[in-house]
């Protein structure tokens, strides 16, 4: 899964993205796209990993892009901004960062420090370079419509899809609105619309103001993730080592880094969940779907297991948190055998039953 960090230039996106890397970024400042994997926090894993002593243990991971920042204020900028949305449409998450900070080092965008106006102008930039290609996809159907062809059938019902696209973009509508049934979400998935992707903003606050509120009401659905990071400390954070992170942390009344709630919420943001795999060779966290069956979770370890399927022995992490350990659990009743359709839960621990 890959989540592709925007903004607006001076927002301070590159410093959060260093954060949750550990890189030194520079690549964004040379105008390119950089790309890092970031490791998804989960606890489970820390406490399943001092009972069972792996070899190994392995997280789940999100690729991250760090896009340069946008410049909508000069026509050169507004060119390399298309240049980059265009190169970033196969992601499956968007992730504004806004800021709401003010240092007389960093001159503002627009002369201005509102967090609520920078996701509109941003949103409006996306839905503009979502029209331009429905326009462009129009103009290539007509085109088509014009001559014989076996998929002439298919191309007047796209055309007619894509016109209906366009009057909900033109109506500043999103574009969800005007598809009609999965079969026509799917016909248009390849074409990565940024509109319909899933969505996370990070507001970049000042130190000392990671409970500020921000009203995004009729800005933002109510359904989109909105957190506070303040990234220049995240920073900070992020190049001490792991006792003096502790430390700093419990001075300043931190139970967890803003940064670890950040790519948290880019994960539950892609509907992802994780289910959990542990031995004496490796605790490990598999993501997926909600709503994955436990066939198609196998599928995730091994096709071998997927295709020789026989039984899912299940428990949960927070069962075996409270119990201690695999007997005590056993005799507890709260290990269960599961069959293919069972729907896997996050935190769900399995070994599955299986012969090729």
């Amino acid at each position: 899964m890959k989540a592709a960090i925007l903004g607006l230039i001076q927002s301070g996106k590159s410093t959060l993205f260093s954060a949750i890397s550990g890189r030194k970024t520079g690549a964004a400042g040379a105008g390119l796209i950089e790309e890092a994997v970031v490791t998804v926090p989960d606890e489970r894993l820390e406490w399943l990993t001092r009972h069972y002593k792996p070899k190994k243990t392995v997280h789940s991971t999100i690729d991250c892009l760090d896009v340069p920042g946008f410049d909508f204020t000069v026509e050169h900028g507004r060119v390399v901004a298309g240049r980059l949305i265009d190169q970033v449409r196969k992601i499956d998450l968007i992730v504004f960062v806004v800021r709401s900070f003010e240092d007389i080092s960093l001159p503002a965008y627009r002369s201005r420090v509102d967090p609520v106006k920078d996701v509109e102008e941003l949103k409006t930039e996306l839905l503009l370079a979502d029209l331009t290609l429905v326009t462009t996809r129009i103009e290539r159907l007509e085109k088509q419509l014009h001559k014989p062809s076996p998929t002439h059938n298919q191309d007047l019902v796209e055309l007619e899809l894509q016109k209906r696209l366009q009057a909900a973009i033109e109506a500043e509508k999103p574009i969800s609105s005007a598809v009609k049934s999965k079969e026509e979400l799917a016909a248009i998935k390849s074409l990565g619309f940024l509109t319909l992707k899933p969505m996370v903003v990070a507001v970049n606050v000042a130190e000392g103001h990671l409970d500020d509120v921000f009203d995004f009401k009729g800005c933002l659905e109510p359904n989109v993730p909105v957190i506070n990071v303040c990234a220049k400390l995240e920073l900070e954070l992020a190049q001490l080592d792991e006792q003096s992170r502790k430390d700093f942390m419990t001075e300043m009344g931190l139970t967890e880094s803003a940064a670890a709630k950040f790519v948290r919420s880019c994960y539950s943001a892609l509907g992802l969940i994780s289910f959990l795999t542990v031995g004496s060779d490796e605790v490990r966290a598999w993501p997926i779907k909600q709503g994955t069956i436990a066939l198609d979770a196998a599928g995730k370890v091994h096709s071998d297991i997927k295709r020789g399927f026989i039984k899912a022995e299940v428990f949960s992490f927070e069962d075996i948190k409270q119990h201690g350990d695999e007997k005590a659990l056993k005799a507890a009743g709260k290990i269960r055998l599961e069959g293919k359709e069972y729907v896997v839960k996050d935190g769900d621990i399995i070994n599955f039953k299986f012969n090729v």
